[in-house]
């Protein structure tokens, strides 16, 4: 009765209407880069601040692309072509720019990458899944013309095995939206036992999402405030149990940012929780049609390549060529050398559209005088193992054995046996996995071959040989789901990636920088820099929207960044200065 009452407590508070709350203010950015650097734009604005998490007209903006030309036109070097950096290209290139892009891997993508190997099998960086609220990222991909053609919607149901087969879920099916559908999935989940719903229930009930149900200006800048702490510290405080964290939260911290609720920020966690309860289409899953080359990098590289941006492959940036002033500070990026012979480039302006461990190589050292830029030497990243293993069955078939060993004729387009679903596990070293012949056929699916199950390990298996990785994920793949020991593995790949997302650890946000540096003519893009979507493929694609809108505010008139570039020239001619 007290978790019955506990629940229709909060659902009562949720039920109310958000039509009439007063009008909401963006604070400042809670990062300390505003000291360093201001925007401009106000296209870049509307992407921070407690109002971006609602607005959905983001996604309009995205699709339809900057809508604005320059009247003049910078020669602009990007470096790296991750999904920030081929966003950003996009709308400079739609403003009228000469763009070119220089990537160290021979394909594009960064943390999304992935790539075909000699026998024709695509190989992930990592198990990428597309969540309701990536307004930005489905505007992209409809300027592409890749949302509808490549993105497959999943039940709403984010599902967890347990050793032995039994599921757990938070099933947000219902006929009422946020918050009623989130809090009657948790109150109703198979996952916690009944002692676990009712801490959950108190914890969840005291939290900043109840306020924002309310005052969502108050209630979000309640979250940012928490980043000095973990999930764990927070959730406990007031209630919260230890079966919970161990049942359900880990497993989605995990899957958020690849560390445990005892090492996870609880603003990292508690922000996602925030859209979840906001928003019925937050929590909706969606997966690509096979693979982030063919469903979303190929139709960006045709639109990028139809407006001439020329994108160079194994060409890595050897250093930023710039200016200093008397106390060697640096003033202004002349261009960069690139490639095994150190080629010198000239460019009007410069965007690193890079990783943390990327930046933090590519920068000089004389960068680090600026606050903004040592800062980002704070930031630490964590490792991670994806693994892909093909079966001659279907793995999460558990219902029929006859249908779980059946490969017979053509099973495409999702009609493989199984969960049709991004799973998550609490008895597993890797928190999240897919079976891609099934969510993702196009590209995974083989025929007369069963379930391509794609796995991430965290840094607890990070040191171990690809062969053992192999043989453990194997292994835990027979205690979730008994009957598929019966089945053999016909193929596997691991891909390790030593320093993958930044490690949202506490105190970490006040280290990430804006779009926007010190040095007038050198931006920064990338899913760690300063946005409200943490390091995810929508962070990605805002941070290349908001560097695309500053340099476009920014280009024209006495002043702008072509006029800058102008004068720079004259006063290197006049001095005979040569790199």
């Amino acid at each position: 009765m007290r978790l019955l009452l506990a629940y229709t407590l909060f659902v009562a508070a949720g039920s109310l209407s958000f039509t009439n709350l007063p009008s909401r203010r963006s604070p400042p950015l809670r990062s300390t880069a505003e000291q360093d650097a201001t925007f401009t734009s106000e296209s870049a604005k509307k992407q921070i601040g407690n109002n971006a998490f609602l607005n959905e007209d983001l996604m309009a903006r995205a699709q339809n692309g900057p809508g604005r030309r320059n009247k003049e036109k910078l020669k602009v070097g990007v470096v790296g072509a991750g999904l920030a950096g081929m966003v950003a290209a996009m709308d400079l290139a739609d403003a009228g720019h000469d763009v070119e892009m220089f990537e160290l891997r021979p394909y594009v993508g960064g943390k999304v990458s992935s790539w075909k190997d000699k026998d024709g099998n695509h190989i992930e960086m990592g198990l990428h899944v597309f969540f309701g609220c990536y307004y930005n990222l489905f505007g992209i991909m409809k300027r592409t013309g890749s949302f509808d053609q490549y993105l497959r919607i999943k039940d709403h149901v984010h599902t967890f095995v347990n050793e032995g087969g039994d599921l757990g879920a938070l099933d947000f099916r219902f006929p009422i939206g946020a918050p009623v559908s989130g809090l009657q999935a948790f109150a109703r989940t198979e996952q916690l036992g009944l002692a676990d719903k009712f801490h959950n229930a108190v914890r969840l009930g005291t939290s900043p999402i109840v306020r924002a149900l309310f005052d969502f200006d108050g209630g979000m800048d309640m979250v940012r405030d928490l980043d000095d702490i973990t999930f764990t510290e927070w959730f406990t405080q007031l209630g919260g149990s230890r079966g919970s964290l161990d049942r359900m939260w880990d497993p989605i911290a995990y899957a958020l940012g690849f560390v445990d609720c005892d090492h996870i920020s609880a603003r990292c966690m508690l922000t996602i929780f925030m859209l979840f309860a906001i928003r019925t289409e937050a929590s909706v899953l969606r997966m690509l049609d096979g693979s982030p080359q063919t469903g979303l990098h190929d139709p960006i590289i045709k639109y990028l390549e139809d407006r001439d941006v020329k994108i160079n492959l194994r060409t890595a940036c050897r250093e930023l060529v710039h200016d200093v002033d008397e106390e060697g500070k640096p003033t202004r990026i002349r261009g960069i050398k690139v490639g095994p012979k150190n080629e010198f480039r000239e460019f009007d302006t410069v965007v690193c559209a890079l990783d943390v461990p990327g930046i933090q190589k590519v920068l000089p050292e004389n960068f680090r005088k600026y606050p903004l830029f040592d800062k980002i030497y704070s930031l630490d990243t964590v490792p991670i193992a994806t693994v892909q293993v093909r079966f001659n069955g279907w793995v999460t078939e558990m219902n029929d054995d006859a249908r779980m060993m059946d490969v017979s004729g053509d099973q495409s387009d999702g009609r493989g046996g199984g969960i049709d679903n991004l799973l998550y596990s609490a008895d597993a070293e890797f928190s999240c996995f897919a079976d891609l012949a099934v969510t993702s056929p196009g590209d995974f699916y083989k025929e007369g071959e069963g379930s391509l199950i794609q796995a991430v390990f965290d840094e607890r298996a990070f040191g171990r040989s690809e062969e053992q990785i192999v043989k453990d994920c194997i292994e835990q793949l027979g205690k979730l789901f008994p009957s598929s020991k019966k089945l053999d593995c016909t193929w596997s790949s691991v891909t390790k990636l030593g320093q993958s997302l930044y490690r949202e650890k506490p105190g970490q946000d006040k280290f990430r920088p804006t779009q926007a540096t010190p040095i007038s003519n050198f931006f920064l893009a990338g899913s760690y820099t300063y946005q409200d979507y943490l390091d995810s493929m929508e962070g990605a694609t805002r941070s290349g929207l908001m560097v695309a809108d500053e340099i476009i505010e920014r280009a024209d008139g006495i002043g702008g960044l072509k006029d800058q570039a102008r004068k720079a020239k004259e006063v290197e001619e006049a001095a005979g200065v040569q790199v």
